[in-house]
């Protein structure tokens, strides 16, 4: 009797040490959910045909492929799972590979990329939405950070300036920071939905900001997509670039208000109502005149009482 009790005794402690108790399983589920998952998803044509020169990449029809990832999206989120989509690169993983010596061909280096675009890239977190609804977010946020990425990198390589010694970019981006904070304050309440652009040797950068003010009370807005703002506004700044900014207005029972200024100085200069008007109604690419919307209001910019700019260089 002795025996088959610590038989019984041992037994028990082995199951329990192995995870094969009745609750084992059920345990191990709980602990599955509390994992989070990452897809890497490849978006467009071009970045599925270019996986596809790799053996292990099951897939042959990009139709096809985004059906299975929604597939395993929603068993995923049927499942009580918090699951993140992240973009996935195939430059980048090609390249990611290189550098940390893996071999590209295998299903183990996909997976690794994916933790490691996760961790540091554009995400979008899974809620059961439509596939198609989540790819034009995932692309948006990726750009985003792109050009925050690239706009940091030109504030940087600026150094300091040769007469006073301050860091030029710190400087353009408090200027920046300055100017945003003004332009809210003075625009009073309503669904604000700002533009900031400016050209570069390489590229032209946008940054799209979207804050609301209530009638009291200091403008709410995403401190990502703030900074993003302001480091492009930055760039113009430090660069001495023909940066612009259009603000639209929205309010309940009234026209929407489209202001605009210049980069001029250090500051933003107002633009009269008629250059707001050709700015706003201007194909950016063509030059091609657009028509304007109804119940639209082109007003010119008004003034936001910032503090005259330093001048550092």
């Amino acid at each position: 009797m002795a025996q088959q009790e610590n038989a019984k005794h041992n037994s028990s402690e082995h199951n329990k040490k192995h995870g094969t108790t009745p609750h084992g399983p059920t345990l191990r589920r709980t602990l599955r959910r509390e994992a989070p998952s990452t897809v890497g998803l490849l978006v467009d044509k071009q970045d599925f045909a270019a996986m596809r020169r790799y053996r292990t990449f099951p897939f042959d029809d990009h139709t096809a492929y985004l059906h299975q990832v929604e597939g395993l999206l929603k068993a995923l989120a049927a499942q009580g799972m918090h699951t993140t989509i992240a973009l996935f690169d195939p430059e980048d993983y090609a390249e990611f590979c290189a550098e940390s010596g893996l071999d590209a061909d295998t299903g183990a280096s996909r997976s690794r990329f994916t933790a490691e675009i996760a961790s540091a890239g554009a995400t979008v977190a899974y809620t059961g939405q439509r596939l198609t609804d989540v790819i034009p977010l995932l692309v948006s946020r990726a750009v985003r950070q792109a050009t925050w990425e690239y706009a940091t990198l030109l504030l940087a390589d600026l150094g300091a300036c040769a007469d006073c010694g301050q860091d030029i970019g710190r400087a353009a981006f408090d200027r920046a920071s300055h100017l945003l904070m003004r332009l809210l304050e003075t625009a009073g309440p309503g669904a604000h939905h700002l533009v900031c652009s400016t050209p570069t040797e390489n590229d032209q950068l946008l940054a799209v900001l979207h804050t609301h003010r209530d009638t009291t009370g200091p403008a709410r807005l995403d401190t990502s997509e703030g900074a993003e703002f302001a480091t492009v506004l930055a760039v113009a700044i430090a660069l001495e670039s023909p940066g612009g900014v259009v603000l639209r207005t929205s309010a309940p029972d009234s026209p929407d208000r489209v202001h605009g200024w210049r980069l001029a100085h250090g500051t933003l200069a107002p633009l009269t109502a008629g250059e707001v008007f050709n700015a706003y109604c201007t194909d950016a690419e063509t030059g091609e005149p657009v028509s304007p919307e109804s119940g639209v209001e082109y007003s010119a910019g008004f003034d936001i009482g910032a503090d005259p700019a330093e001048r550092h260089h």
